[in-house]
């Protein structure tokens, strides 16, 4: 079972630079989409309701931002939008099938000034104390999305002339340690071990794709459940980042590996 997060830069673009083959080439089970950018009504018959796909969107009600959606081949029931609270910018969607669960997440940006780095951390704050109460589910969980944070100097080429800005600023970096050592793995990391990188994004400016020169700011985190059901994981920079700044971070699971936990949480567990 395949599962892929990608922020798509805009899925209205990223469809006319060829997201569709790309998806072909991965492959994946089940995509976690952020930065869709569009309403479904904005998009044709085809796209909106792909064929082979269910689609729940979570677009934000300001046309052209933000906005998460998820993509299964098998059924999906829809479990909560937002972490609790209103979620206008459509920023996290939480879904269910197969017996386990998948949340789309697009946590702000503070880039653009204190404003919006305010906004940033009161988000954080409600994340992280939504996010606590749902590691501990017996189910798999898995979280992917574009967290706008590098949690380390190996996640991010240019540390140090980056300490004071938005994404790697020691508080957002504090709260993406805790919020894994709550007990949210992060599946990309334990499989690359203690390297420099992978990056996941990268700047237009310069030649910082052609060079490498990134931020590892998306993820794929899952609970305990679900750690016993990943095979490997990995960031696909071939092909995807023809299409948006962002590469797609892809986990390979054996859904069987869980099974036992599944079945005394009362999920099911035929078809997986």
């Amino acid at each position: 079972m395949r599962i892929v997060t990608w922020n798509v830069n805009g899925l209205r673009a990223a469809l006319r630079k060829g997201f569709l083959d790309h998806i072909a080439i991965l492959n994946p089970d089940v995509m976690l989409l952020q930065e869709i950018r569009v309403l479904p009504e904005q998009l044709p018959e085809c796209y909106r309701n792909p064929k082979g796909w269910q689609v729940i969107w979570h677009p934000a009600t300001r046309k052209g931002y933000a906005g998460t959606a998820v993509w299964s081949r098998t059924p999906l029931t829809e479990e909560e939008r937002g972490a609790t609270c209103p979620d206008p910018e459509g920023r996290v969607l939480r879904v269910s099938t197969q017996g386990m669960q998948f949340i789309s997440a697009y946590l702000p940006s503070g880039s653009s000034g204190d404003h919006r780095q305010a906004i940033k951390e009161r988000w954080l704050d409600r994340f992280r104390a939504w996010a606590d109460g749902l590691v501990a589910t017996r189910a798999p969980i898995i979280i992917g999305g574009d967290f706008n944070i590098a949690h380390t100097e190996r996640d991010i080429f240019y540390a140090k002339s980056n300490e004071k800005n938005s994404g790697f600023l020691p508080c957002e970096r504090a709260w993406m340690g805790r919020l894994i050592a709550s007990g949210w793995r992060d599946f990309t990391r334990e499989q690359y071990g203690d390297i420099q990188g992978p990056y996941s994004w990268w700047s237009n400016r310069g030649q910082a794709r052609a060079l490498d020169r990134g931020w590892r700011i998306d993820y794929l985190l899952g609970n305990a459940a679900a750690a016993k059901c990943v095979q490997s994981a990995h960031i696909d920079r071939t092909g995807g980042m023809t299409i948006s700044d962002h590469a797609p971070v892809v986990v390979d699971l054996d859904p069987q590996m869980g099974a036992d936990d599944r079945q005394k949480a009362g999920f099911a567990t035929k078809g997986v």
